[in-house]
């Protein structure tokens, strides 16, 4: 199989699918990785890494698509790239597809079997491939969230510690998963006042434990969640339903009972996002708006930002299920592999996963019933 990795192109999005490792495992398993020019750039992999590993370096990103059976990406295709993809053409990435229509056509029109890194599911409910990228997205809220407080970029002027005599700033962050945990670690580190709303009492309980009780931990309801929001100084919403839309849990209404100078940071805004006021996907170029007075941080690729850490902490995942992937016939692997079948969205020009169908509104297929 060739295996074909193009140079990612959404706004500063600095990581690769495959670093120097992962390629030389697809050589020893006698599939050929060909790499666009300067694809590893950005996370400090030069051409000559790739080559030495056994990749194949590619100047025309038209060929690279062509000669390749399986695309491997880190990001979802943006529209410029449609044209380069071939009927029945595989794909290997993040999608968010639920919140994505005009990509979701794109994949049924051209058949392609798309496997998405974030609905990959293992048989303990969790999706080991939104693990590393959680945990980088939600370590960077809080330091995010903390530079953005600070009066010369627009906030209330607040440090997240504060110091003696006065008070640190309050953070209430929506979802106690790993995304909302990993926020919590640091925002506690930095010294704020830490507050997290989650729907499950057993992640309450785990959290309370990890935690040793320094974060306060409250039911995740409408009640709750308007009476912490109007006390934020930094809202983080970590909500992430596994293929679907994200709910959209804190309203207009209680963002305006915001002061002026907070902050808001939604981490699953690639999901459609859980905040009214989150109108828009913004980039790493131009990363906030202002709303109500209220600061909002819509970056959907925030690890893009930091590379050399996401890039290795993602392929050190996502290279496992790459050897699955090209192990054999497709639907043979699918077939044996349930872990892959739940990653799988589209398939034959029809949307294979529940969660995505349900979103866009599309009929659902079972993709064992299209297997020959």
């Amino acid at each position: 199989m060739t295996i074909g990795v193009p140079k990612e192109i959404k706004n500063n999005e600095n990581r690769v699918a495959i670093v120097p490792d992962g390629v030389y495992e697809m050589t020893q398993m006698n599939h050929k990785v060909i790499i666009q020019a300067g694809a590893g750039a950005g996370s400090g992999i030069s051409d000559e890494d790739y080559i030495q590993a056994g990749a194949h370096i590619y100047t025309d990103i038209a060929a690279l698509y062509k000669d390749a059976d399986l695309i491997l990406k880190v990001k979802e295709p943006l529209s410029s790239e449609y044209n380069y993809y071939h009927e029945g053409q595989m794909l290997f990435t993040y999608l968010h597809l639920a919140a994505d229509k005009e990509q979701a056509e794109f994949l049924i029109d051209k058949k392609i079997t798309a496997i998405a890194y974030e609905t990959i599911q293992s048989a303990d409910g969790s999706l080991p491939l939104l693990t590393p990228m959680s945990e980088v997205a939600g370590r960077m809220s809080a330091q995010l969230g903390a530079s953005l407080l600070q009066k010369t970029n627009g906030g209330k002027g607040i440090l997240m510690g504060g110091v003696p005599g006065t008070r640190p700033a309050e953070v209430v962050i929506i979802g106690g998963g790993i995304a909302g945990l990993s926020a919590a670690k640091v925002a506690l580190g930095m010294g704020a006042r830490v507050t997290i709303l989650e729907k499950s009492k057993k992640r309450m309980m785990y959290i309370d434990d990890v935690m040793g009780g320094k974060v306060s931990l409250l039911m995740n309801t409408v009640y709750n969640i308007a009476d912490a929001v109007k006390k934020a100084d930094l809202l983080i919403s970590a909500v992430l339903i596994p293929g679907a839309k994200s709910p959209v849990l804190v309203t207009e209404e209680m963002v305006k009972t915001m002061e002026a100078g907070s902050v808001i940071i939604d981490i699953a805004v690639d999901q459609g996002g859980s905040i009214e006021t989150i109108d828009r996907v913004t980039t790493h170029e131009n990363p906030t708006y202002t709303k109500h007075g209220v600061i909002h941080y819509s970056v959907a690729n925030m690890p893009g930002a930091v590379p050399q850490t996401s890039t290795y902490a993602l392929t050190g995942l996502t290279s496992q299920y790459l050897k699955r992937i090209v192990s054999g016939n497709i639907e043979d692997v699918l077939s044996k592999d349930n872990e892959l079948l739940l990653g799988l969205n589209t398939y034959k020009g029809h949307i294979t996963n529940t969660g995505v169908a349900e979103a866009l509104g599309y009929k659902y297929v079972n993709a064992t019933e299209l297997f020959s």
